[in-house]
């Protein structure tokens, strides 16, 4: 018999994705007759808004998208989205510089993939989205971490990020509104670290796809606008499924130099080629039309933002920071580590998360998944009522908690 292994060890070290499977067993759960509330999924809980179906519908009757495209893009969904780009962040590119992907998480890939040799270090904030160490890790490239609390509303300094760097460090994924804490970083702030990064020649990735999802007095602030200093070595990710519920469609996109756009390009040509056709002229409709869908929802999730952060804030032994943007609470449950609940001492959050969910029939993502054990991801992207009877349901359950 071989010895050979079946699987890769590059593929055998990539971790499934834990928010995916956390919501996966919540919907099994419900599916079997139990009444799970899931604060795990990070994806709006409204329908795509009707104009943007309609869009798709009609391109599906069209024999032109039942073709081949280009690799990179429909040339009318580029230009769109270089002109939204402008519009909402004031950055000015031309469509040679946009690559279409298939959903966000592509260009997550893509863009680590393209400008990544192996042994090139990435600074990375944690607590971070679970995608992104394992793109990193299949591009050859290893993580630095730079570890944020709610002591700062995790938010990283320049001094963290200088004390991080090294000779072999090449990039700055830098990402606000943050997934999953919810943090926003002032302008003040943002400038700060695009000079820091410019200064010593580094790239900067930055994630962009909650721009639309503020709160309060808090303020969306593109690195790429804000700091022009950093010339050709910023690379921009986006999409559409925050903004325009729509994270089933798969459209993203990444925005760069054109050098690296066109080798970004040429990986995804070998890759999946065209993303689908159908949903490439729904994403026109979105990024053409007003914001006036995100407003609305906007609105809802500040809403339920504000009720949460009150729920949880009032569980003896949780400590939640008010999140500034996208949909997610970061709430800290160190306190309530090792505490007896229900007859067992859950020893780590994940443990403490599998107790809630078989106890209280409530899913939520531990910090484990995130880089920042001790804490718990809940996204508020879900109805009024199950937001409210979930956190409640939590509340009751945690504090039981005992020494």
């Amino acid at each position: 018999m071989s010895s050979r292994r079946r699987v890769s060890a590059r593929i055998s070290a990539i971790s499934e994705s834990a928010t995916l499977a956390v919501d996966a067993k919540a919907k099994a759960m419900k599916a079997a007759g139990r009444p799970v509330i899931g604060f795990g999924a990070g994806e709006p809980d409204f329908p795509t808004p009707g104009y943007i179906v309609e869009a798709a519908i009609e391109a599906a009757r069209d024999p032109r998208f039942h073709k081949y495209t280009p690799a990179g893009g429909l040339p009318e969904l580029k230009q769109a989205i270089a002109a939204k780009t402008r519009r909402d962040s004031g950055y000015a590119v031309e469509p040679s510089q946009v690559l279409v992907t298939n959903g966000g998480k592509q260009a997550v890939y893509e863009a680590f993939a393209t400008l990544l040799d192996p042994g090139d270090e990435v600074l990375v904030v944690a607590p971070y989205w679970t995608t992104y160490p394992e793109a990193v890790k299949l591009a050859g490239g290893v993580q630095v971490d730079v570890v944020t609390d709610e002591s700062t509303g995790y938010l990283a300094s320049v001094e963290q990020l200088e004390a991080a760097r090294t000779g072999r460090t090449k990039a700055l994924l830098f990402v606000s509104p943050s997934n999953p804490t919810g943090a926003v970083y002032s302008r003040e702030q943002t400038v700060a670290i695009g000079r820091w990064a410019a200064e010593h020649g580094l790239w900067v990735i930055t994630d962009e796809i909650y721009e639309h999802l503020v709160y309060g007095d808090a303020e969306f602030t593109s690195i790429a606008t804000a700091v022009p200093e950093l010339g050709d070595r910023v690379v921009i990710l986006n999409g559409v499924a925050k903004t325009y519920a729509m994270t089933g469609w798969r459209v993203g996109w990444l925005i760069g130099p054109a050098d690296v756009v066109k080798a970004a390009t040429n990986l995804q040509s070998h890759a999946t080629s065209n993303v689908s056709n159908v949903a490439q002229m729904a994403a026109l409709a979105a990024v053409s039309g007003d914001l006036s869908a995100v407003a609305e929802m906007r609105a809802a999730f500040d809403r339920r933002r504000q009720t949460m952060v009150r729920m949880l804030n009032d569980i003896p032994g949780v400590f939640c920071p008010e999140p500034k943007g996208a949909f997610y609470a970061y709430p800290s449950v160190k306190e309530l580590i090792g505490k007896e609940l229900r007859g067992r001492r859950p020893a780590t959050s994940g443990e403490l998360a599998e107790l809630i969910l078989e106890e209280a029939e409530v899913a939520v993502v531990p910090g484990e998944a995130f880089g920042t054990p001790g804490y718990f991801r809940l996204s508020y992207a879900l109805g009024d009522d199950d937001l409210a009877e979930g956190v409640s349901r939590l509340g009751k359950l945690l504090s039981e908690a005992r020494a």
